[in-house]
């Protein structure tokens, strides 16, 4: 049955809002229309910058400096975030000095950290601090300034201390992971600080649910090769184009 042109181009914000990319071969399937149709659809979205034309289709338009509050980020993909969280816990080690970066995914690691012992964890994050605090794990927060936002302690005073410190492994959130761009965050003062806790450590791991694979943010904080990938399932043909620079610990839903 063939569908509007108006239709068309809400089916396609629809299929962008679910995959982040969409094919101008689905298009022609989903709604019974010729390719020049489905570009010219993808061009007037483009104009009214709704998405980003690509070979073969679209992708989300990303902002490159938006970010979300604590609480946005902590609703936002809730099931894959515990089995991440869950998996990057077992990697933790009795004896471990671990870092935690300020993020909803390395806040979801906490329970699991439970029954972990001479365990020293050191955060930039305030809701973390005190949720170790709580299970009576050795905690040390970092001393700077409080971005309101994400509850992150950020600044020059924090990236001092940090270059002070060592650690077995770091757990850190991103905002963007691309096969060009590497991971990347909004604000230049968190990326400030999550570069030297890779720096600072023996092994890097970044959190990151599938949304975040081919998103783009203002800052580039690492390569991807600097650092293991923790991610829920993935689609085979994402996982295989990453897998060339990086490697992924994929965990099942």
């Amino acid at each position: 049955m063939k569908v509007l042109a108006e239709e068309r181009q809400q089916l396609i914000i629809q299929l962008l809002k679910e995959n982040s990319v969409v094919k101008l071969q689905e298009i022609c399937e989903q709604t019974d229309c010729s390719e020049s149709s489905a570009r010219r659809d993808l061009q007037l979205l483009e104009e009214r910058g709704l998405l980003v034309r690509v070979h073969g289709g679209a992708k989300v338009k990303h902002s490159l400096q938006r970010e979300l509050d604590m609480s946005g980020k902590a609703a936002k993909n809730v099931t894959e975030k515990e089995i991440i969280a869950k998996a990057a816990a077992a990697l933790v080690a009795n004896d471990d000095v671990i870092y935690l970066d300020a993020g909803t995914t390395t806040l979801a690691m906490i329970p699991y950290l439970k029954g972990k012992e001479q365990l020293t964890v050191v955060t930039n994050g305030v809701l973390h601090a005190s949720r170790l605090a709580d299970q009576r794990i050795k905690t040390i927060l970092i001393g700077g300034e409080l971005k309101a936002t994400t509850k992150a302690i950020i600044g020059v005073k924090a990236v001092k201390e940090l270059q002070e410190l060592r650690f077995n492994k770091a757990f850190l959130g991103t905002n963007g992971i691309h096969q060009k761009y590497g991971f990347t965050t909004p604000d230049p003062n968190e990326a400030a600080i999550k570069k030297v806790a890779l720096e600072q450590s023996e092994a890097t791991y970044v959190l990151a649910d599938p949304s975040k694979f081919d998103a783009v943010s203002f800052v580039k904080i690492a390569r991807l090769a600097e650092a293991t990938i923790i991610t829920s399932s993935l689609k085979t043909q994402v996982s295989t184009r990453y897998r060339r620079q990086t490697t992924i610990q994929e965990e099942a839903k």
